[in-house]
């Protein structure tokens, strides 16, 4: 395992050489920095880092399709993209290079979770364009595991491959397996004794704790949290090791740094802000200093696990999915915190953000047909989410199988308040 005197070598020469080669190779990076009034030579160590200028994801779209490519198109061996529901997608190019160290920054991503040669991972994720899918073959792949690529949906067949296969590791989102606990108990399965699953592989959203514990009670399973980003690679970012204290962003690969989301001020290690990489050694298209919009915090002292790469603790959320309801910030992730803990409450929930006169927080949730009036159950939810969000929710109570079931990331937000 890598030393910190070591990993903090490899670091301070591959920022003085990625500094070099962005602004040698991207007209974007060259004007970039021009403009900041900053020469790379000046980058000489990490102490210099702040002296670079962000990159945001609006940079991206501007530079659509492959405005910040640093190499010819004939050395590109694949390109994936963001869904673009905002706007353009985001495309991200990978040289030859850059795929075989995603495969390895994959293969660690396994190994630290426990997969082996001859597991058999049910990859849950979509393939295409999006890099989950991909990205997590590729990881099966470097440890020797077996790859059942059913990709998302057909919720009935992949419960019957996963039986029927005994598919030991379950790769998807966090969500997706939450709704896989309801589904197979629905269709007639005990998950504990007709499933074999031992690890799950699971992001590309923020989840909870009380998630965790509902998906390990449910398959018997160990949950890990997997970290990434579509233009940083793909996933293989970060992952949780058996002590699951935080996730390790590989420093070799990625330097994560923690700012002050309204200012971009530098924080020190421990304290919560939003979550900056900079890709070390990617070619086909070099990020520097990325804004993630992540909201985390990182710490820089040796896990147990002997392992010194930094870890981000869990994801809060992001800076821009935040909800701002009467002044007050909402994460969807405090709120499945909240409804996790309530006992009699389903899985499933949603949460609706109106104006009227003032703003107006619902959360519509799913519970047993003989608790949709119980005056006591709503009482404990309001309180509960009052103590947690510091605002007043109106709580609705709904029927199992009432609210729509999503097979990928769950879409929990509804917001119609009318845009400004």
């Amino acid at each position: 395992m890598l030393k910190p005197k070591q990993l903090s070598s490899i670091q301070q020469a591959s920022i003085r050489k990625l500094v070099h080669y962005a602004y040698r190779n991207t007209a974007f990076y060259r004007k970039r920095f021009d403009d900041a009034g900053v020469r790379p030579e000046s980058v000489k160590s990490l102490d210099d880092m702040s002296k670079i200028p962000f990159t945001v994801k609006t940079d991206l779209r501007d530079n659509y399709p492959l405005g910040i490519l640093a190499v010819p198109l004939n050395r590109l061996y694949c390109l994936h993209a963001s869904s673009g529901t905002t706007g353009k997608p985001i495309v991200v190019a990978y040289t030859r290079g850059d795929l075989e160290r995603w495969s390895r920054l994959m293969g660690r991503t396994f190994d630290v979770a426990g997969v082996r040669k001859g597991d058999i991972v049910q990859n849950m994720y979509g393939y295409g364009l999006f890099t989950g899918g991909l990205g997590f073959h590729y990881g099966a792949r470097a440890v020797g595991a077996i790859v059942v690529p059913t990709s998302v949906g057909n919720t009935k067949r992949q419960l019957m491959l996963m039986k029927d296969l005994q598919t030991t590791v379950a790769a998807c989102t966090p969500s997706y397996m939450v709704y896989l606990c309801e589904a197979s108990r629905a269709e007639g399965y005990e998950p504990r004794k007709d499933f074999v699953l031992r690890i799950g592989l699971f992001g590309a959203e923020p989840w909870s704790e009380e998630a965790r514990k509902r998906i390990e009670d449910s398959f018997g399973l160990r949950a890990h949290d997997c970290y990434g980003m579509s233009e940083l690679c793909g996933p293989g970012v970060a992952i949780e090791c058996e002590q699951r204290e935080g996730l390790h962003v590989w420093g070799d690969e990625f330097l994560v740094e923690t700012i002050d989301p309204d200012t971009g001020e530098v924080l020190e290690p421990g304290r919560e802000g939003e979550l900056v990489f900079t890709m070390l050694s990617r070619e086909a298209m070099p990020l520097l200093r990325y804004r993630s919009r992540d909201l985390s915090r990182v710490f820089e002292d040796e896990c147990a696990c002997g392992r010194y790469h930094s870890r981000i603790a869990r994801i809060k959320g992001r800076s821009d999915d935040m909800l701002i309801v009467g002044g007050v910030n909402v994460f969807p992730s405090q709120v499945e915190h909240v409804l996790m803990n309530v006992p009699g409450l389903g899985d499933q929930y949603q949460i609706i953000v109106s104006h009227e006169e003032l703003d107006r927080l619902t959360v519509k949730v799913e519970t047993a047909k003989h608790r949709l009036q119980d005056p006591e159950l709503t009482k404990t939810v309001q309180e509960d989410l009052y103590a947690t969000l510091g605002i007043r929710a109106n709580v609705e109570f709904l029927e199992e199988g009432t609210l729509p079931r999503h097979e990928g990331k769950a879409r929990r937000v509804v917001d119609l308040r009318p845009k400004e």
